[in-house]
């Protein structure tokens, strides 16, 4: 008989969660607008894709093209926001999405994307996921991740120190924004695992949500 997978237990007063890749599967449609951008400027659009995630466009574009004049990335990024908005074509929830979001509706959460309000409302939408009251979406900061502006503004708003979070992230820039906040990570998904996350689950499957009386959240994590 295989041994059962092993079992973690995380505490937190507060969580803070990504959406692209860690509540919502937007790949298809993120690797579409991508791909196009990268072609229209000479790019090799595989090697473009190494760096998209978790990041705000402007920032993706001035690690594409360094040499290239802020305000174009910054024009380029509102037009990408735009085609992303209007794309929903094979946006679906991670895995256990529904029923972990389920699970944290009453309990303190934020949510932190690089995602504009328009771009994180249209997503979740397709998804079929709640809004988190308290969002910090890519209007609200002024460095994109990994500079951990966004979770610490989640953390403030929600009224916990960094060390009391949990952020759930699936990318480098996003993992590595935690990580800079004072925050212990949970890797979400196959991208996750390069990047030294506190622990790492397939999907939001392996996660079990649960709160005492105290208000102290617990999060049981199992591995595949």
């Amino acid at each position: 008989m295989p041994a059962a997978p092993a079992t973690s237990v995380l505490t937190a007063g507060a969580l803070l969660l990504d959406m692209d890749g860690t509540l919502v599967n937007s790949d298809a449609v993120v690797e579409r607008c991508w791909r196009r951008w990268a072609i229209r400027h000479g790019l090799d659009p595989e090697e473009a894709l190494k760096v998209v995630h978790g990041r705000q466009g402007y920032a993706t574009m001035a690690v594409l093209l360094p040499d290239r004049p802020m305000e174009q990335n910054h024009a380029d990024n509102r037009a990408m926001l735009a085609e992303e908005t209007a794309d929903l074509d094979g946006v679906v929830p991670i895995g256990g999405a529904a029923a972990f979001m389920a699970a944290v509706a009453a309990l303190p959460h934020a949510l932190v994307t690089s995602a504009d309000e328009a771009l994180a409302r249209a997503r979740m939408g397709a998804a079929g996921l709640p809004m988190p009251r308290v969002r910090v979406t890519a209007e609200r900061v002024g460095a994109s991740k990994p500079d951990p502006e966004g979770f610490l503004k989640g953390a403030a708003e929600l009224g916990f120190d960094p060390a009391q979070c949990v952020v759930f992230e699936d990318s480098e820039a996003g993992i590595r924004a935690g990580q800079a906040a004072g925050m212990r990570v949970v890797g979400v998904g196959p991208r996750a695992g390069a990047f030294g996350p506190d622990v790492l689950v397939p999907d939001l499957t392996h996660v079990r949500v649960e709160a005492d009386s105290a208000g102290t959240i617990r999060l049981r994590i199992t591995g595949a």
